[in-house]
């Protein structure tokens, strides 16, 4: 039997087949621009992860033979949290056949809906309440807060709207007609009760929304539908093959690296820079002083038969993301080896050259979606090595911070697991495991979330009864990267770096004035 996972990100869609071992057989990718039309806004077509999906799986087959293709026997989807799908009555009659989006999808890096965002956590008695009733604060990125703004600014689309999904689900209900989302992905509306894993039905009562709206809550690894004949027409993927209810990015690349018990946390260097720990049960008052950091959601290790655990992370909004804003802004002609290549030949810290990476707005380690990025220490010593040096050592330092803050209110590990695009160079490995003077180990497969998919849709299959048995069988570490001597120049570097945010911090709010009154005036 071959798994097949599909992981549907912010810049494309990955497309895995692996075997019953983990081993991975084949793979593809197609991408899709990103839409910025206003200040902070951040929008797809999901008719373009559709496309992407099937341009994707075509490659992955195109890796394998003809019969290999007929032994596709599940299918796991992860992806892209938060973001927000309309969908009208007849595409849900079409049963996935047709596009029918209504709006543009909303995404998890969009930060138009702050006035939402006061609104909700108004409601509910203030944001301390709110996290301690559904594990999270209301944060511009997150789905309920759309919804809010979709209602409000574009009744239209609101009002023709039958059905709300995030972005794997929409891809899943292209490939099966069947309305259906996942406990992790639920958890990240801020319309999910954690204890009971379903809807909750006073916040629903609470903000207005129909329970017909929303997708039927399932499992990660629980099978909520089978390949259709249209979609096996347009993908070759075998008609009638189960697919899984999946889970979002993080929870996915938490299986797909093997973190699925307490004691390890999984740093992922992707579009945005996750810290992932996995607990037994929710942790609402994680960070009392400062709530909505951290986010305590449903991980991605329940079955049809088993509730799963429980995971929190921290996520920084802009990561392997400010990479790719760099070379598209600063160096067009270079590639990413080039630039890394470049980095290398400047000393830790850049030659005091601090580089802020909040390009989106920010969730940890401080919740702000005001937040922007800066370069503070810009002198005319500054070559380009400093520059793509310093963006490097400014995740990290992040990443840092919520490891810090993460620690500080108990979450303890042992081990750190690294993953995501970024994590593929050994220079970003190396600065990490010196920022924070600990071993970094990498597992062998890449591919974390479409991996940890292909996981899950094993255990749906019955190829394994647990992730964690899955994880045991498959996942194998390829380096650990300890400290270098690199380690001791970056303790003043984070302090330093620990006062960039607070002093700019201030200003913020009358820059996203100017920047707004430009826009109007253009």
């Amino acid at each position: 039997m071959l798994l097949l996972g599909i992981d549907v990100g912010t810049s494309s869609t990955k497309a895995l087949l692996c075997d019953e071992m983990g081993r991975t057989m084949a793979s593809g990718s197609a991408g899709y621009p990103l839409d910025t039309p206003a200040p902070g806004w951040s929008q797809q077509d999901p008719q373009a992860w559709w496309i992407a999906t099937r341009e994707a799986i075509a490659q992955a087959f195109s890796g394998i033979s003809a019969s290999r293709r007929a032994e596709v026997g599940a299918i796991g989807l992860t992806g892209q949290m938060h973001g927000l799908v309309l969908l009208d009555r007849h595409s849900l009659d079409a049963k996935g056949q047709r596009d029918g989006a209504l709006a543009p999808a909303i995404l998890w890096n969009d930060q138009r809906t702050a006035s939402q965002c006061e609104q909700i956590e108004t409601a509910l008695g203030g944001r301390l309440d709110l996290v301690r009733r559904c594990g999270n604060a209301a944060l511009p990125g997150f789905t309920l807060p759309k919804m809010l703004w979709q209602r409000a600014l574009q009744p239209d689309v609101w009002g023709a709207a039958r059905a709300a999904m995030m972005p794997k689900d929409y891809v899943r209900f292209r490939l099966t007609g069947e309305v259906a989302t996942d406990v992790g992905d639920a958890a990240g509306t801020l319309l999910l009760d954690l204890e009971s894993r379903d809807w909750s039905a006073p916040s629903l009562r609470t903000f207005g929304i129909d329970r017909d709206l929303l997708p039927r809550v399932a499992e990660s690894c629980e099978v909520v539908g089978w390949v259709t004949r249209w979609a096996a027409e347009q993908t070759g993927v075998p008609e009638g093959v189960p697919v899984v209810a999946g889970s979002g990015d993080n929870m996915a690349g938490a299986a797909g690296a093997g973190v699925v018990t307490p004691g390890s946390i999984l740093i992922t260097l992707g579009t945005s820079g996750v810290v992932y720990a996995h607990t037994a049960a929710p942790l609402r008052d994680l960070d009392p002083t400062t709530p909505g950091r951290f986010h305590s959601m449903c991980a991605a290790d329940g079955t049809a038969h088993m509730r799963g655990a429980y995971c929190v992370t921290g996520c920084s909004l802009s990561a392997a993301g400010c990479v790719r804003w760099m070379r598209d802004v600063l160096f067009p002609e270079a590639d990413y080896a080039s630039m890394v290549e470049w980095a290398g030949g400047s000393p830790p810290g850049s030659r005091g050259l601090l580089f802020l990476p909040q390009l989106t707005g920010e969730r940890c380690p401080f919740p702000d979606p005001q937040a922007r990025g800066a370069w503070i220490g810009l002198t005319v010593r500054h070559a380009r090595e400093h520059i793509v040096r310093s963006v490097l050592e400014g995740v990290c330092m992040t990443l840092r911070q919520i490891v810090d803050l993460m620690a500080g209110a108990g979450v303890a590990h042992q081990r750190v697991l690294v993953g995501g695009g970024g994590a593929r160079s050994a220079l970003w490995r190396q600065i990490l495991a010196d920022v924070l003077d600990a071993p970094v180990l990498t597992p062998r497969a890449d591919e974390g979330p479409s991996l940890g998919a292909a996981l899950m849709a094993g255990v749906g299959a019955g190829v394994w009864e647990s992730v964690s048995a899955a994880c045991a069988e498959t996942i194998e570490i390829a380096e650990t990267r300890v400290p270098s001597d690199n380690a001791l120049a970056y303790g003043p570097i984070r302090r330093a770096f620990a006062k960039a945010y607070p002093a700019l911090a201030p200003l913020n709010p009358d820059l996203g004035e100017i920047d707004r009154a430009t826009v109007t005036q253009s």
